[in-house]
């Protein structure tokens, strides 16, 4: 029988890669890519171990789970900067701030 490419494989690097990168969307958008990878991730991960002669791209998805768990990291961390951020200065702090960094250059 020949070896099919395992489902969502693919995919999962892709949004591992993609919530690295979220990160810088507040966190929000990181932390949901991270959160849809590990669970596709959970799934490919069951189905490889019921029948793993039958699957190819089992590296993909471990690769993309790795990748989805410190994009995860990353995007709590930057998640947890914002909300300190804006409780201690506010939004009108953080816009003077952005203000002075485009005045610097």
């Amino acid at each position: 029988m020949e070896k099919q490419t395992l489902p969502n494989s693919t995919l999962i690097l892709v949004f591992g890669i993609l919530s690295i990168l979220g990160c810088c969307c507040y966190g929000i958008l990181g932390i949901i890519l991270a959160i849809i990878a590990i669970v596709l991730a959970k799934k490919a991960t069951a189905l490889y171990n019921e029948n793993p002669e039958l699957y190819l791209g089992y590296q993909n998805v471990k690769t993309g789970k790795i990748l989805a768990i410190i994009g995860l990291v990353l995007s709590i961390i930057y998640l947890i900067y914002v909300i300190v951020l804006f409780s201690t200065i506010g939004y009108d702090g953080y816009m003077e701030m952005i203000e002075e960094l485009r005045g610097s250059y």
